[in-house]
């Protein structure tokens, strides 16, 4: 995981998005065509949506599928070109309304992902913990296309956790991305004049060459949160053989790789998951829901 996450362990991305909330946004292109888009702003609780079995008997048990889908920070992500809600609310919605309908025997979590910030991983990882002490409830992960970074991290909080055969995942590191612009500005007499006060409060700042120093405070910082990522893992799956110099260096791996080092259970498909959910909550003919608005 990341003190800031990148594409497949975890990138912290900071998004400058202009807000559109309530009313449609009208754009005009060449002075001659209007059209109206639609505002982002997403109104109404999630609902369940039966798929599997006769939605007409409205009293068989229930298997919830919740998905985890792209960059997992803690923000509203609205605006142009907008990639949605805030995945940590949204997760947390999801679980609440698995948690209030008694007709929910099992989760599976259907995850995507190639990570995210540190700490929106972390609140989603201690919402599902939270969900399982309150519930009792079984949780199987599956990972899809990619589950690594944060999305791995969070998935470690299952009871059990699939792959797809061509699933990524793994990811086990942090990383805080840091660019010097130095002498790119100095090509355009651009140079950075920053007033400051407190020697390190301009930490990792792109307008400076980074300083020995500064980057040892940032270091340490990373390999705090790399410690705990390791930690949570190993406590997770204590079948993991700690001495793989290769696991924790922040590398993927593919699900058949992840298979042999003990970072998953099994390889399989979401009906896979599906089955093992019903099995461990013996309701072998429970419904499939999932949840959107």
């Amino acid at each position: 995981m990341k003190p800031v996450t990148s594409w497949l362990p975890l990138v912290l991305v900071l998004l400058a998005t202009a807000g559109c909330h309530g009313k449609p946004i009208r754009v005009q292109a060449g002075g001659r065509i209007t059209a109206d888009m639609p505002a982002t702003q997403v109104y109404g609780p999630v609902a369940p949506m039966v798929v599997g079995g006769p939605a007409c008997e409205t009293d068989l048990p229930r298997v919830a599928v919740i998905d985890v889908d792209g960059v997992l920070l803690n923000m509203d992500m609205t605006g142009f070109y907008s990639m949605g809600e805030n995945p940590v609310g949204l997760f947390r919605e999801r679980l609440d309304a698995a948690a209030a309908d008694p007709r929910v025997r099992a989760v599976v979590l259907r995850i995507n992902s190639p990570g995210g910030g540190v700490t929106a991983c972390d609140i989603m990882w201690r919402d599902l913990n939270a969900f399982k002490a309150r519930t009792g409830l079984p949780v199987v992960a599956c990972l899809m296309d990619v589950g690594a970074g944060g999305a791995y991290y969070l998935a470690t909080a299952a009871d059990q956790l699939l792959a797809h055969p061509t699933s990524i995942t793994g990811g086990i590191g942090v990383i805080l991305n840091l660019y010097n612009l130095q002498d790119a500005m100095a090509q355009f007499n651009v140079l950075g004049l920053p007033v400051k006060s407190g020697d390190n409060i301009d930490l990792g700042t792109p307008i400076t060459a980074q300083q020995e120093a500064s980057r040892a405070i940032l270091q340490t910082m990373a390999d705090e949160f790399h410690e705990r990522f390791k930690t949570l893992v190993n406590n997770a799956r204590p079948e993991i053989d700690t001495r793989q110099k290769d696991l924790y260096d922040g590398r993927v791996f593919t699900a058949s790789q992840a298979l042999e080092r003990g970072l998953i259970d099994a390889i399989g498909y979401v009906d896979d998951a599906v089955r093992v959910a019903r099995e461990m909550a013996g309701t072998p003919c429970a419904q499939v829901v999932f949840y959107h608005r």
